[in-house]
């Protein structure tokens, strides 16, 4: 229905975009994320920087997006700020070198954060659609995102119909806002398969500027193969899941999964769906990945509720495909409601993340690598960790080869405390850190997750560390990264030098 507003080219949208504005783009990952005005709206960049005409724009959106959207517009060098997820090279360079302000938040807070005006004020909002009605009923793709809380704050709304998702996509969207405060209501879901909301975004049709046609697909990468590492993390997870099961300490009709995105999580939902002692379970997640689809046809995931179907393009066409198998087993929510901590804790969910490191008494850092450079960001794995049933955090034992220990004294970023972690799995094993000390914590781990190179020097820094609450001593917690600075191999440290 797309005739009841203006056809416009991309380059006729982004003449609209002025420099400095904020504008917010639907997306969370490449799912759903606009294509062509972000690509337009770069070549305007250009073409101000090369007449000496600033043009720079603050870019928002539900988390990281694709290359024609993060990528195109970091290397035009029109991104003033970012916020509040990204995983784009081009972009994570240019926040690292400082000439992009990067706002990290947690995703479940981003859209509140947006309503509250935290933020500022929100120029446009580009957002991707399937259909559109005369009534301005927007039907949105692949992904939710935080598009509802954007399409009503922005100012103007240009969407971008998508030929390529069917218009018959509508009905797999639960799109529902929560009230703002005071006396905010509860959040009415109690099971995954719940809906709640809208099967659209409603929006005043004054203020949609226009239509932009595409028929493009989403940007989405493939997954690496499982590997040896991913793989035995992935059964660790999945025996130590399983012997939950056996003790008691998970009700045997099992609980609902969140998975972060990436190859380890992929290994994991795989690993998982080979154990016959897991019974079928649901997804209460962020992102739907490939394994999830996988498994649904498989008949081992019964429903999968999430932000964002961040699959192959290949899986994407297969859902399409055969939308009515998938239609009673796919839902897509905004983020603040699927990352929402009221209902993580309500529905008990079982929370896997990633970590870039982790220290020997539990704290996680998911976002810095060193301490200092921006890898993507926190993204959803907080609002999961500080309220899951389970909290569980995986990564390999070391990076680089080996020059690197995953597991060191002190973690040189933290975002999740020792309070929000209880179980760590590396490929070497897994440490239950419930009900424990600082320096049981700190034996456990370094025993079941470290790399068998790294366990005598860990050893060694708890012993320099003396008896106390905590197995820590300020002068060596960064030793290793120290060490690491200087030889490049962290294998190398000699705690007599720190002492």
């Amino acid at each position: 229905m797309s005739q009841f507003y203006p056809r416009l080219t991309a380059a006729e949208a982004a003449a609209h975009i002025d420099n400095a504005q904020t504008v917010a783009f639907s997306g969370f990952t490449a799912a759903g994320a606009p294509k062509a005005v972000p690509k337009a709206i770069a070549e305007r960049a250009k073409q101000a920087h090369a007449a000496g005409q600033p043009f720079r724009i603050g870019v928002m959106t539900g988390a990281s997006t694709g290359k024609s959207l993060d990528g195109a517009l970091a290397q035009a060098d029109a991104v003033l700020f970012r916020t509040p997820y990204q995983s784009d090279p081009d972009l994570r360079k240019s926040i690292n070198e400082g000439r992009t302000a990067f706002y990290d938040m947690h995703l479940s807070m981003m859209p509140q954060a947006v309503r509250y005006g935290f933020l500022g004020p929100v120029r446009w909002a580009v957002v991707e659609a399937s259909d559109i009605s005369k009534a301005g009923e927007i039907t949105l793709t692949s992904s939710v995102g935080a598009a509802p809380t954007f399409c009503r704050v922005a100012d103007k709304i240009i969407v971008e119909l998508n030929r390529f998702h069917p218009a018959s996509l509508r009905g797999f969207h639960d799109i529902y806002e929560p009230e703002d405060p005071p006396y905010r209501n509860p959040l009415p879901l109690f099971r995954p398969s719940d809906q709640i909301g809208s099967p659209t975004i409603k929006v005043n049709p004054q203020k949609i500027l226009g239509i932009v046609e595409t028929d493009m697909p989403d940007e989405t990468g493939s997954f690496g193969e499982i590997s040896p590492t991913t793989a035995q993390i992935g059964e660790n997870v999945a025996g130590f899941l399983t012997a939950e099961l056996k003790r008691g300490l998970i009700p045997k009709s099992f609980l609902p999964i969140q998975s972060g995105v990436g190859d380890t999580a992929n290994a994991v939902l795989h690993a998982m769906g080979q154990r016959s002692e897991i019974p079928m379970f649901e997804m209460y997640t962020e992102v739907i990945q490939d394994a999830v689809i996988a498994l649904m046809k498989q008949g081992k995931v019964r429903f999968a509720s999430g932000c964002s179907l961040t699959v192959t393009n290949a899986v994407l066409r297969d859902i399409y495909a055969n939308l009515e198998f998938f239609r009673s087993k796919i839902l897509l929510r905004p983020q603040e409601i699927t990352n929402s901590p009221e209902i993580v804790r309500r529905i008990g969910i079982i929370s896997i993340n990633t970590a870039i490191e982790v220290d020997i008494t539990g704290n996680v850092n998911s976002t810095h690598v060193l301490g200092r450079s921006m890898m993507n960001g926190i993204g959803g794995s907080g609002d999961f960790a500080r309220n899951a049933f389970l909290s569980i955090f995986t990564c390999p034992s070391t990076a680089k080869g080996g020059k690197i220990s995953t597991i060191v004294p002190l973690v040189s970023h933290l975002d999740h405390s020792e309070h929000s972690v209880q179980v760590i799995v590396t490929e070497q094993g897994v440490a239950d850190l419930r009900g424990k000390s600082p320096t049981e914590r700190a034996k456990t781990i370094i025993e079941n997750c470290a790399h068998p190179e790294y366990r005598a020097i860990l050893r060694d820094y708890v012993a320099m560390a003396g008896h106390s609450h905590s197995p820590q001593t300020l002068s060596a917690a960064f030793g290793m990264h120290l060490v690491f600075g200087k030889s490049g191999d962290m294998r190398t440290v000699n705690w007599s030098n720190f002492k």
